[in-house]
Formats: structure tokens, sequence, C-alpha cells
């Protein structure tokens, strides 16, 4: 039963993630482009809709992030044994660890960009104006720079972790080895396990060959059963 509950939540903590992976896609973009709208002639409308969405959307990835919190608290209390179920559990974590921190930049380069832009609007600068217009320009480009610096971070963090991952198992299996090699030295130096062991396969085939030759005969059976 607790592993039934364990693999359930698994599932759904692997769900919930991938919807937090395309909300902070679809979070990072309206962060990113509501500075935009000002160019627009509805300057004082639009802001107040980006504004809106962007605190909606902020709200319900927020939610989503301590659901996902919660199931992996009640994960790592399931009675769920072995390195495998460990390392999942490991990283959950992790990932739920990665996009808290990618939340939390998002909402930081907002707050920033508004707080610039209303220093803007206070001084008088027009943003249409092209200095101004060149300078957003150059902090697109910069953003843009450190999200690709931040995407190729995460993906050399993946990249550690699947080599950890590659080292476990390959200790696991050198583990294994070590287990067959006993176990053929045990059976080797007791001959009557090793001729005890050759009794059960041998019954193993012998079983095997008459549960063939049943359902040959079955077959054979119906076909003629079929026929007349």
């Amino acid at each position: 039963m607790g592993v039934s509950n364990y693999d359930a939540m698994r599932k759904q903590a692997r769900h919930l993630e991938n919807e937090i992976d395309l909300k902070l896609v679809a979070f990072s973009k309206i962060g990113a482009g509501t500075s935009s709208s000002h160019s627009s002639s509805s300057t004082d409308t639009s802001p107040l809709l980006g504004e809106h969405v962007f605190d909606s959307l902020s709200e319900e990835i927020s939610q989503m992030l301590d659901k996902l919190s919660s199931l992996n608290e009640t994960m790592s209390e399931l009675p769920a044994t072995g390195a495998a179920a460990m390392h999942t559990l490991q990283r959950h974590r992790e990932i739920l660890h990665g996009y808290r921190q990618e939340f939390n930049k998002i909402c930081a380069n907002h707050t920033t960009r508004i707080e610039r832009e209303e220093l803007l609007r206070g001084s008088g600068l027009a943003t249409n104006s092209p200095t101004i217009s060149g300078l957003s320009r150059r902090d697109l480009y910069m953003k843009e720079s450190s999200h690709l610096n931040s995407s190729s971070s995460l993906v050399n963090d993946q990249i550690n972790i699947a080599i950890e991952t590659r080292d476990h198992l390959l200790s696991q299996r050198q583990a294994f080895k070590r287990m067959q090699t006993r176990f053929n030295d045990i059976s080797n130096r007791f001959p009557l396990i090793s001729s005890l062991i050759q009794r059960i396969n041998i019954k193993k085939k012998r079983d095997s060959l008459i549960l063939g030759a049943v359902i040959a005969l079955c077959v054979i059976l119906l076909l003629l059963y079929a026929f007349n």
C-alpha cells in the first residue's frame, strides 16, 4: 500500500513540476514584456493589465510551489526504501529549489524594472525617445544574456546530476558483481549446494517441456475440434 501511494505521489509531483515549468516560461515572458506596453498609445491601461496578469500568475505559481513542497515532504515520510527512491526524492527537492530560485529571480527583475520605469516617468523622460529606447533595448539584451547564462548554469547542474547518477549506478553494478562472485565461490566450495542448484535447473527444464507438450496437445485438440 505504501509503495502504491509513493508511486502515485511521485507521478503527481512530476505532473506538477511540468506545469510549474510551463508557468515559469510564461511568467518570465510576461515579466520581460510588460515594459514594452509603454510605447503604445494606451499607456495608462496596458501597464495595469500587465501588472494584473503578472500578479495573478505570480500567486498561482507560488501556490503550485507550496503544493509541490508539501508533496515532497509527504513522500519523504512514506516508508520508501532503496537508493533509487532516495535519489528520486532528492531529485524532486533539487527541482523544487531550482524553480523557487527562478521564480524569485523573475520577481526581483520585475520589481527592479518597475522601479526604474517609475523613476523615468517621475523625471518626465519620455519612454519613446531614442535615448531611452536604446537604453531599454540594451537592458533587454543584457537580461536575455543573463537568462541564457542562467539556463546554461541549469544545464550544467543537470549534467552534473546525471554524472553522479551514472557513477552511483556503476557502483551498484560493481557491488552486484561482487555478490555474484561470492555466491559462485560459495557454490563451488559446497558441492551439495551446487548439486541442489543443478537439480533445480533440471526440474525447471523438465517442467517447461511438460508444459509445452500439454499446450501443444491442447492446441491440436482445439484444431481437430474446430475442423470437425
